[in-house]
C-alpha cells in the first residue's frame, strides 16, 4: 500500500520558512458555516482484522466509542479519508463526550494559536475555513483543501485539540544529532526489526538513492515523531483520538509500539483508512475501512 510518509515532509520542511504569521485581527465574514460532511456510512467496506469479519459503520462506532485511545491512520492526499474522519468524530461525539483530538498536522508552536482560535470561533460562528487557516498559521505542506473542513470541525467542537508533531527546530536538530529512541518494542533491542523495515520503506521511497547518514537522520526523525505522538496521546484527555499518517498508525511500526514502551500496557485501538484493493494486515491494525480512491 503506497502511503505518504510524513518523514518525507520532514525533509522538505528543512528548506521551508517558519510559515505565515497570524494576523493580529481577523475580521469575521458574514457567510454561511461550512457544509456538513457527507454521510459515508455506506461507503466502501469495513473489516475487523482480528476476526476477519465485515462490520457495519454502526458496529465500528461501537468499537471506537469503547476505546480510551484510538489512532486513525490515513493517506494524506485522500479527501475521502478526511471526510470519514470528520464523520467519525461527529458520530462519536453523539455517543459519548470526546475527550480530545490530536493532529499530526499541528506542531507544538501552533498550540497557543489553536487555543486562541477556538475562543475566537466561539465569538465568530460565521467564520470561514480560510480565516481559520490564517489564525492557525496552517502549514502549506498540509494542503488546506484536503484538511480545511476536518480542522474546522474539531476547532468548533467542545473538546480540546492537541498538536502531535515535532517543531521544525526540533527536526533540524534531529537531522544533525540522529537521536535514537529507547524501548523494548521500538528500538534495536527488538532485533532491529522495526528500524530495518522503516529503513527499507525510506530507501524504496527514494528509489534506493539515499546515503547512509541521510537515511539514519530520516529514520531518527520518523521514530521521534512516533514517540512524540505516543507521549501526546497518553497525556491527552480521554477518550483521545489521534489522526496521523498510516505508517505512524501501524501497530508493527509506529505509535502503538511507543505507547507500549511508555506504559508497558496495551496498545491503542488502530483503525486504518485505505484504498480498495490495498493490503492491510492484522499485524498493522485492528480495523480497516476500505474506501474508493479520491481523485484529489
Amino acid at each position: 500500500m503506497k502511503l505518504s510518509l510524513s518523514f518525507l515532509v520532514s525533509a522538505c520542511v528543512l528548506a521551508l520558512s517558519a510559515g505565515s504569521s497570524v494576523a493580529s485581527d481577523v475580521a469575521p465574514a458574514a457567510v454561511t458555516a461550512p457544509a456538513s460532511v457527507p454521510d459515508v456510512s455506506q461507503l466502501g467496506e469495513i473489516i475487523d482484522l482480528r476476526s476477519g469479519q465485515r462490520m457495519s459503520a454502526d458496529q465500528l462506532l461501537d468499537h471506537l466509542a469503547a476505546a480510551p485511545r484510538v489512532i486513525v491512520g490515513e493517506q494524506h492526499d485522500q479527501l475521502i479519508h478526511h471526510q470519514i474522519e470528520q464523520w467519525l468524530l461527529q458520530q462519536l461525539q453523539g455517543r459519548r463526550p470526546q475527550g480530545s483530538v490530536l493532529l499530526e498536522m499541528l506542531n507544538p508552536d501552533q498550540q497557543t494559536k489553536v487555543e486562541q482560535a477556538k475562543l475566537w470561533l466561539k465569538e465568530h460562528p460565521q467564520a470561514t475555513p480560510d480565516q481559520l487557516a490564517q489564525l492557525l498559521a496552517w502549514q502549506a505542506s498540509w494542503k488546506w483543501d484536503q484538511y480545511g473542513q476536518l480542522v474546522m470541525e474539531v476547532m468548533r467542537a467542545p473538546y480540546p485539540v492537541w498538536s502531535a508533531n515535532l517543531d521544525r527546530s526540533e527536526i533540524r536538530q534531529m537531522f544533525v544529532d540522529k537521536p535514537a529512541v529507547q524501548g523494548k518494542f521500538s528500538d534495536f533491542s527488538n532485533d532491529a526489526k522495526v528500524q530495518g523495515r522503516l529503513k527499507d520503506i525510506i530507501r524504496a521511497m527514494h528509489d534506493n538513492q539515499i546515503d547512509e547518514p541521510r537515511l539514519a537522520a530520516m529514520l531518527a526523525i520518523q521514530q521521534q515523531r512516533d514517540r512524540r505522538m505516543a507521549e501526546r496521546l497518553l497525556e491527552a484527555p480521554a477518550p483521545a483520538l489521534l489522526i496521523a499518517g498510516a505508517y505512524h498508525a501501524h501497530q508493527d511500526l509506529g505509535v502503538p509500539l511507543h505507547v507500549q514502551d511508555l506504559t508497558g500496557g496495551a496498545a491503542p485501538l488502530v483503525l486504518v483508512l485505505a484504498k480498495r484493493g490495498a493490503a492491510v494486515s492484522k499485524a498493522q491494525a485492528d480495523l480497516v475501512w476500505y474506501a474508493p480512491a479520491s481523485d484529489q
